[in-house]
């Protein structure tokens, strides 16, 4: 047991150290010998725990969205009301935007490894399979939302889900180009937000 839990142990900052690196370079910046260096570690260490550099990347890519995902939770933990559906669904979507300095470098990955997904089918499946978990869980939101009077009962479910991940998604390279800031980011997702929910007469 204590030899598995180093090894799981090792992945993991053999991740962060591939994040860390895609964060400062790009992709072309994370080689073995370069994520060897950045670990800590040995080119054999990194070579025992993957057998391939695709191998480390997709592990990589599913640290990173597990990071942001975690985020998510904390933001919407730490809210004044972690338990309503508002919190819920802003806090969710806000993590992805890199609204704060910690999550600058989740977003520079993600955005790597989305781009990289366009020509590597085993980064683009594990995209897919991100997506579809986000795109499951807004929904799951905006139904609740919808059952309780505070969301728009016309409102299509699928049609708003998909179209909230295409602004997050779409905002979040905005940030990193520099055409938004955070404020201004989080202003135009808070506004597309604010349609969704039933107006008191």
């Amino acid at each position: 047991m204590p030899r598995k839990v180093d090894h799981d142990s090792r992945r993991r900052r053999i991740a962060e150290a591939v994040c860390a690196l895609i964060s400062r370079r790009g992709l072309e910046g994370a080689s073995l010998r370069e994520v060897a260096t950045e670990a800590g570690v040995s080119m054999g260490a990194v070579q025992r725990c993957f057998s391939t550099k695709e191998d480390m990347l997709a592990f990589a890519q599913e640290h990173v969205n597990q990071r942001i995902s975690a985020q998510a939770r904390a933001r919407i933990a730490g809210s004044p009301r972690p338990d309503s559906i508002a919190t819920m669904l802003e806090q969710t979507l806000a993590a992805m935007l890199a609204a704060e300095d910690d999550e600058l470098v989740e977003a520079r990955v993600w955005i790597a490894f989305t781009a990289q997904s366009a020509v590597a089918p085993a980064l683009a499946a594990i995209q897919r399979g991100h997506c579809a978990g986000l795109a499951e869980l807004l929904a799951v939101l905006l139904r609740a939302g919808q059952d309780n009077g505070q969301i728009r009962a016309g409102l299509d479910i699928e049609h708003e889900t998909e179209t909230l991940i295409a602004l997050a998604d779409g905002l979040t390279i905005q940030i990193l180009l520099g055409r938004h800031t955070r404020d201004s980011a989080l202003a135009t997702l808070h506004t597309r937000l604010d349609d969704l929910w039933v107006r008191d007469t």
